[in-house]
């Protein structure tokens, strides 16, 4: 599912990049982003353990992580609860609903959401997952690894956007195992894994971003945390007038519609002050989701 594009990027506001860029298009991945493959390791684990609930499962999520949810939910003949903050965009929202998720609309950010998710799962049974701290998500998440170093011989680098880290630690850590370096972008106004390696461990953070519907966590995993510090990790900031640029360049060049989330890993290498590949280096950038309302590419 991953099928990286070979490209020689050039960001809109003129800066390139050195090195051989692919692009893994993970948003073509089932529910349109790479958490399907967090949700399918988690659900698949607990049913082939036996410990799912009649009350189903149930998740909190900026939407992306509930999509996945309650796909992977109907694959295994369970019912999925997820709880998104009103603030989602409506194409989630009735997408999830498509998908047979009893959604319920909590606050404007995520971390509301997942205090009333919280309070489900006491109260029903359900069983609780997590939009991306918990080991079962991440190690999903990190399957898109070897796909793409199967398919880009001699892979140096892959660029992934972090929200609260759930693909970044898998990522990270199945980057790891193989001498592969991981870039971990966020938006400025989104930063909760700068802001953990800055304090020495997670710390709530303010969300104000265009790409907060996806990568707007208060606070990172310690997950990806001590990932972050003990592998071969390089942290970037971008802006979100670069995250929306660098969105409308690839609709514009190549038809590729993403959500600003998935926008913001391209924009780490298309801006000053990004990542620089060396020459000769071999980078695959994810494209995590494109869960979007195609009207707000233009």
């Amino acid at each position: 599912m991953v099928r990286p594009v070979t490209v020689a990027p050039t960001g809109p506001d003129g800066v390139g990049t050195a090195g051989e860029v692919v692009l893994a298009l993970e948003y073509l991945q089932l529910t349109g982003s790479f958490k399907a493959r967090g949700a399918a390791n988690f659900l698949l684990a607990h049913r082939d353990a036996g410990t799912l609930p009649a009350a189903g499962v149930t998740i909190a999520s900026g939407g992306n992580a509930g999509l996945a949810c309650a796909w992977a939910a109907r694959e295994v003949g369970t019912s999925a609860t997820v709880f998104v903050p009103t603030t989602a965009p409506a194409v989630k929202v009735d997408r999830l609903r498509t998908l047979g998720a009893d959604v319920r609309l909590v606050g404007r950010e995520y971390a509301e959401a997942l205090v009333a998710c919280h309070g489900f799962a006491t109260d029903s049974g359900a069983l609780a997952s997590h939009a991306y701290d918990h080991p079962l998500i991440a190690a999903g998440a990190g399957t898109l690894v070897p796909e793409i170093a199967d398919q880009v011989d001699g892979l140096d680098t892959v660029v992934v956007s972090v929200g609260g880290g759930g693909l970044f630690s898998g990522v990270a850590a199945a980057a790891a195992a193989r001498g592969i370096r991981v870039v971990a972008v966020e938006p400025r106004g989104s930063s909760a894994l700068h802001a953990a390696l800055a304090a020495g461990g997670p710390v709530d953070v303010a969300v104000d971003s265009v790409a907060g519907d996806s990568l707007g966590a208060r606070r990172a995993s310690a997950m990806a945390v001590d990932l972050a510090r003990a592998g071969d990790v390089v942290p970037v900031l971008v802006d979100d007038a670069d995250i929306v640029a660098t969105r409308r360049m690839l609709w514009e060049t190549r038809r590729i519609a993403v959500e600003h989330g998935a926008a913001t890993a391209l924009a780490g290498l298309l801006t000053a002050g990004g990542y620089r590949p060396r020459d000769d280096e071999r980078v695959a950038v994810v494209l995590c989701g494109a869960n979007t309302d195609p009207a707000t590419l233009r």
